[in-house]
């Protein structure tokens, strides 16, 4: 009998799933093998050294890029034989994004940048979408400077906007790609903390990729990935218990043991 991602308790999950780039003499394995999981209502930081397969891992679980072998599922939906087209559908209609660079478009207000998962799929908010946008409005500080374009904003209203119009929609899940990457320390403890209550609070499914042990530890789960393969899958660490790890697996002498 079939196993669902429903049955699981899964927003999204991966099986078997093979990731490589060339041929020949350069080919590169980005992921061998990968079986793994995203839960619903949780936050979830990967993590692993450049050139683990971190990125590459949410890039083909958010349907960005194909796998060369594997399945990816977002909730029930396979998605690994989609066509762009029905890729492009059901990202903006079911999943969110946050990035590094903010991604806002420039010519549009806050507002608009908001709005913009509605415009793209032609349609108005409902009511109830509409209530759920104007409370996350209010909880991210944002009610002020809705009539403001990106340029007009500091980074960290910048990324609030981000995420605003990641969570405007109630995704199944939210992609994260280094989401204090550009922000100072307050501002990104900030995101973070907006992050981990849009899971707690709200039952939403958050998968944050980051090389930063204390981004990591607002986390309620941190996957450690190295040379293409998850390597741990530990509960909630501290900035502290992260780092230990990660400097344990660089020096190629086997990961302590982490507090579970």
């Amino acid at each position: 009998m079939e196993i669902s991602s429903t049955d699981l308790g899964l927003a999204a999950r991966v099986q078997q799933l093979t990731k490589v780039y060339g041929t020949g003499a350069g080919t590169v394995r980005a992921l061998d093998g990968v079986s793994v999981g995203i839960r619903r209502g949780e936050f979830t930081a990967i993590m692993g050294p450049s050139g683990s397969g971190k990125s590459t891992l949410m890039h083909i679980m958010a349907g960005l890029d194909a796998p060369t072998a594997g399945r990816t599922w977002i909730g029930d939906t396979d998605i690994t034989g989609l066509s762009d087209l029905e890729l492009t559908i059901l990202r903006r209609r079911r999943v969110g994004f946050v990035f590094q660079a903010f991604n806002l478009v420039p010519t549009l207000d806050a507002l608009g940048n908001i709005m913009l998962p509605f415009d793209l799929d032609g349609r108005r908010p409902t009511t109830l979408e509409r209530a759920r946008i104007d409370g996350l409005v209010e909880t991210l500080g944002l009610t002020s400077r809705l009539a403001h374009r990106p340029h007009e904003l500091s980074g960290g209203q910048q990324q609030r906007v981000a995420i605003a119009r990641a969570l405007a929609t109630s995704p199944d899940l939210v992609f994260a790609d280094e989401p204090t990457g550009n922000l100072d320390s307050r501002s990104g403890r900030e995101v973070l903390g907006l992050l981990a209550a849009a899971s707690r609070d709200h039952g939403q499914s958050i998968a944050m990729v980051t090389h930063d042990p204390v981004a990591a530890s607002h986390a309620d789960r941190v996957l450690f990935l190295g040379d293409g393969r998850i390597v741990a899958d530990k509960p909630r660490q501290s900035a502290e218990e992260i780092s230990a790890y990660m400097l344990a697996a660089e020096l190629g002498a086997g990961a302590p043991a982490v507090s579970s």
